[in-house]
């Protein structure tokens, strides 16, 4: 078999498989999220969320509403250093973002069924 013909059989085989895997994985939601910072974020995105007074009383001063929150869940990143993993009931996780030009910071602490927001701080540039 000529190499034209062999390249021939390999490109259609492997575009039959391009529109099998589309076909099947079109429709689900897949993520990859791999990283340690990323699967930190996604856990706490999907729970719900309860805020301390002082986080409510920031939020209102800096004109933050939850929307910005959630960008930041979405988009920020986890500061393991700064964060106590090592708790068994709520572990307590530091995570930084931007949202509307404004760097905020946040704690927190991530149970089982809730994940609350402690701390929300706006770190002036």
């Amino acid at each position: 078999m000529k190499l034209a013909h062999r390249l021939f059989y390999y490109l259609g085989g492997f575009a039959i498989g391009l529109i099998l895997l589309f076909f099947f994985l079109g429709g689900k939601k897949a993520s990859c999220d791999y990283s340690p910072s990323a699967r930190v974020l996604k856990n706490i995105k999907i729970k719900n969320k309860e805020y301390s007074e002082q986080v409510l009383a920031n939020m209102q001063t800096y004109k933050i509403d939850t929307s910005d929150i959630s960008e930041i869940l979405k988009n920020g990143d986890v500061d393991f250093s700064n964060s106590n993993t090592k708790l068994d009931s709520c572990k307590i996780y530091y995570i930084e973002g931007y949202s509307k030009d404004k760097n905020i910071n946040m704690l927190i602490e991530n149970c089982d069924s809730v994940a609350k927001i402690n701390v929300l701080n706006i770190i002036k540039e």
